[in-house]
């Protein structure tokens, strides 16, 4: 057998991206989202297409943020490996799936050559995630009318409701923020991602009780394939009234309201409250993720 070449394709030769089947479904589950051609990169074993990835950016971004597509025919996950290995961009890796995707057969080895090959590579199992998509048939979640919310123009609040939410934080990305560089990245890396957003900073707000203390803050937003769930957060002394399903609606209606003719979501697949506000809210599981980053010591098995 020989081995495998590794090309990074261009505008003139980007449909060999196309030559793997798909049996998870990936083409579907990136119907809006937009790749460049050169972030784009196949293993071709004597001439055909083994395995593939594509590195994914906003518009105006200069570097990649991660890869949120990668494939690997039967058999090929060295193919893999050495793709992810020779990639001059080490980003994480999120390999996205059908839901109930363990109780496939067929899916589930898919999977599972998948997480192999990004293992050989040196990448480490980060989080699992449930994501959402809720549609007008679902209907519109109730809004409790618990709480008060409001836009507030200056970073520094949401700067600081952020630090305090993320103490207790149950998402994995955010502990791993906090761990590496304490609250104030975690916080900020937060700020960041919003402000990189295609949708306006006017959106974010603030959640109060009728006393006037601060419960939350959530924000609607749009990521480059649509409307979403940006952030959900409750302050860690409001902890226990299941404020974030309140959020939740709340965020739901907002961005309806703004012409949203569906809106998505997502949370780490342990964070058991958030999940079944999700479902209370009736948004469905439509997709899982698996996250991967790059590492020299596994974290953990999917």
């Amino acid at each position: 057998m020989t081995d495998p070449v590794i090309r990074t394709l261009s505008a003139s030769d980007a449909a060999l991206f196309d030559a793997l089947p798909d049996p998870l479904g990936a083409r579907e589950a990136h119907r809006l989202t937009r790749f460049r051609p050169d972030w784009k990169r196949v293993a071709l074993r004597d001439g055909e297409v083994v395995a593939r990835g594509a590195w994914w950016g906003g518009p105006d971004d200069a570097e990649p943020v991660n890869i949120n597509w990668f494939d690997v025919a039967e058999g090929e996950e060295e193919a893999g490996a050495a793709l992810l290995r020779s990639a001059p961009r080490q980003v994480e890796l999120e390999i996205n799936l059908p839901g109930g995707w363990r109780e496939e057969p067929h899916l589930r080895a898919a999977a599972e050559a998948r997480f192999a090959a990004a293992r050989a590579a040196g990448y480490a199992l980060l989080v699992e995630r449930f994501l959402y998509r809720w549609t007008p048939q679902r209907g519109l979640p109730e809004r409790p009318g618990r709480l008060r919310f409001r836009g507030e123009p200056d970073d520094a609040v949401f700067f600081d409701a952020l630090r305090r939410i993320h103490s207790v934080s149950l998402d994995v990305h955010s502990q791993r923020a906090v761990a590496e560089g304490g609250l104030d990245q975690a916080a900020q890396e937060e700020l960041d991602f919003f402000h990189w957003c295609p949708s306006p900073r006017e959106w974010w707000q603030l959640a109060h009780t009728p006393e006037g203390e601060l419960a939350g803050i959530h924000i609607p937003a749009h990521n480059p394939s649509g409307p979403t769930v940006g952030f959900i957060g409750v302050l860690p002394e409001q902890r226990g009234h299941g404020y974030a399903y309140d959020l939740l609606a709340e965020c739901t209606h907002f961005l309806v309201e703004r012409g949203a003719e569906f809106v998505t979501g997502a949370t780490d697949r342990g964070n058991f409250p958030m999940a079944a506000h999700f479902t209370k809210a009736g948004f469905p599981v439509v997709r899982e993720r698996i996250n991967f980053h790059p590492a020299a010591e596994p974290a953990g098995d999917a």
